[in-house]
């Protein structure tokens, strides 16, 4: 790792995922904590995913929006985030307006205005531990579950097929699949995912190739780069100083040695 390179969020201190609760399974992708560990605070960087997050930061519930190049949080080092991140789509309902109007912003979730946020900043103000906080904003979301929805399943459809790998042929596959216009897939993108989808397929491309990193099964970043779906090792480079503001090389460093320290801790 180079000096001055920000780290992965992911590998920055203690980072946890797992699955929601089962009733809010048609919601969330996923719960997750982060501690950041006591010392200097390091550079950290949130590369986009097309996801939602609702977090518990300091003291109060926090609304990510979808990014377009990596966003760069403080994280109050040994205090924990304790969240939840929305299926993709998801969010749209929750919020209550198109997810282009939080790009690359983090908002407190009062400024939104939804009556199912009342209170709940409060409950889980009051609890002591980190597990306490979580099992507080897993049920103030399942209370009102049943009443939101889970997303639209178009848009459930568009996710996984941009990210499967959709160049200019696949996209107007999913247009005929959908029954729209590109003129509606690209709103509709907007409204559920933050941009469009080809925005949208540059994400998840850049995704798949830190997932295939990560696993270790892939010799080499020229190989990395055909497997994700890249043009060539170059193609690679650049989104990944786009996205990510790393070079390719540094994100597998990083990726390598959090999963050897991983193996070994297991």
């Amino acid at each position: 790792m180079r000096p001055g390179d920000p780290v992965l969020a992911k590998r920055a201190g203690l980072y946890r995922e797992a699955r929601p609760a089962p009733e809010l399974a048609p919601h969330l992708l996923c719960r997750w904590v982060h501690v950041i560990p006591q010392g200097p605070a390091l550079p950290v960087a949130v590369v986009p995913d097309g996801c939602v997050d609702l977090l518990w930061v300091g003291d109060r519930l926090m609304v990510a929006g979808p990014d377009l190049t990596a966003a760069h949080p403080v994280l109050p080092p040994g205090d924990p985030v304790v969240a939840v991140r929305f299926r993709p789509g998801a969010a749209l309902r929750w919020l209550g307006l198109p997810m282009s109007e939080i790009t690359g912003r983090q908002l407190d979730l009062q400024e939104f205005g939804r009556p199912w946020a009342r209170g709940l900043d409060d409950r889980i103000g009051e609890a002591r531990t980190m597990a306490e906080r979580m099992a507080r904003l897993e049920a103030g979301l399942a209370r009102v579950a049943p009443e939101i929805g889970p997303p639209a399943p178009e848009m459930t459809l568009a996710f996984r097929w941009l990210g499967r790998g959709a160049e200019a042929a696949g996209l107007a596959a999913l247009r005929d699949r959908l029954g729209i216009s590109e003129r509606s897939l690209r709103r509709r993108c907007h409204e559920a995912f933050g941009y469009g989808p080809k925005t949208l397929d540059r994400i998840l491309r850049f995704q798949r190739f830190l997932r295939l990193a990560a696993d270790g099964e892939e010799p080499g970043l020229s190989a990395l780069a055909a497997a994700a779906g890249y043009a060539d090792q170059a193609h690679l480079t650049r989104e990944a100083r786009r996205l990510s503001g790393l070079t390719p090389a540094a994100i597998l460093g990083q990726l390598t040695v959090g999963a050897e320290d991983e193996r070994a801790a297991a």
